[in-house]
């Protein structure tokens, strides 16, 4: 093929490669705008009522983001019913809203990289090559794992548990959508994509102070607010702390008022207004 014949052909290649690019957002822009216009149905709303506790305090203003959020969510991800367990208004919901919780007051995407939610009736056993890697053939009993391009796997009866008791510091719904704010920028690390550069030095000190004190106390066997679990790398570090600022934010901020302050900066919110 000619050079110049070539060079036509990728610039032709590209011009379509665009022009598809600037559809398929133009056509997203046009759904996401007609399942927020959409008025958010009553039976969703005695829904969230009864399975997500801070519900009923959130102001108006609040509770009007989060029901646009959960509108979005449900018009963009698909929801699967793995081993049996059946999918509707109440699981597709319930999972939601916790997610979108993470996004109130806050200019985010919703989970640009997430395209499914598997769901199975209770824990199940996965293999080992999870978001930290491993090998296929180690094998573990999980409530939940997030995975960077693909989906989000659940456990219903560990997120039911997590809904019904809203002041443990344990979540299992938050903690795998933290992972994959976490994973936004295509890496694990408990540092998720943050407003400014300079916001990054502050965030990488307070949660590196905090998880290495974590691991000294997990090393010693003392109790933290902070679940141990949080002590087994940054990622889960911050999976851990966001599960507890949302669940136990009085405790936290009394403890470790810093790491308080840096999660409160990140999601724009206070849960201790809804506590």
């Amino acid at each position: 093929m000619k050079p110049l014949v070539l060079i036509t052909v990728l610039i032709v290649a590209l011009l379509l490669w665009v022009g598809c690019r600037l559809a398929s957002a133009a056509y997203r822009k046009r759904r996401r705008r007609l399942a927020a216009s959409t008025p958010f149905p009553e039976a969703w709303a005695r829904i969230l009522e009864a399975n997500l506790p801070p519900y009923r305090k959130l102001s108006p203003r609040l509770r009007n983001q989060l029901h646009r959020n959960i509108q979005i969510f449900l018009c963009e991800k698909s929801f699967e019913g793995c081993g049996g367990q059946a999918i509707n208004d109440e699981v597709k919901l319930t999972i939601a809203a916790q997610a979108c919780m993470l996004l109130l007051n806050r200019d985010a995407d919703c989970y640009p990289t997430l395209h499914s939610v598997l769901v199975y009736p209770s824990t199940y056993v996965a293999g080992g090559k999870g978001i930290f890697g491993g090998q296929l053939k180690d094998k573990s009993v999980r409530l939940g794992e997030s995975w960077r391009a693909g989906p989000i796997v659940l456990a219903w009866d560990s997120v039911r548990q997590g809904v019904l008791n809203f002041k443990d510091g344990q979540n299992v719904a938050m903690h795998e959508f933290a992972h994959q704010l976490d994973q936004e920028d295509g890496v694990a690390d408990g540092a998720p994509i943050l407003e400014c550069r300079s916001a990054y030095s502050t965030w990488a000190r307070t949660l590196l102070y905090e998880y290495e004190r974590l691991e000294r106390k997990a090393e010693r066997g003392k109790k933290s607010v902070i679940h141990a679990y949080g002590a087994t790398n940054p990622a889960e570090f911050f999976a851990v702390a966001t599960e507890t600022f949302f669940e136990k934010p009085r405790q936290l901020m009394k403890k470790h008022p810093e790491l308080y302050d840096e999660l409160r900066g990140f999601y724009g919110v206070n849960p201790i207004e809804w506590t």
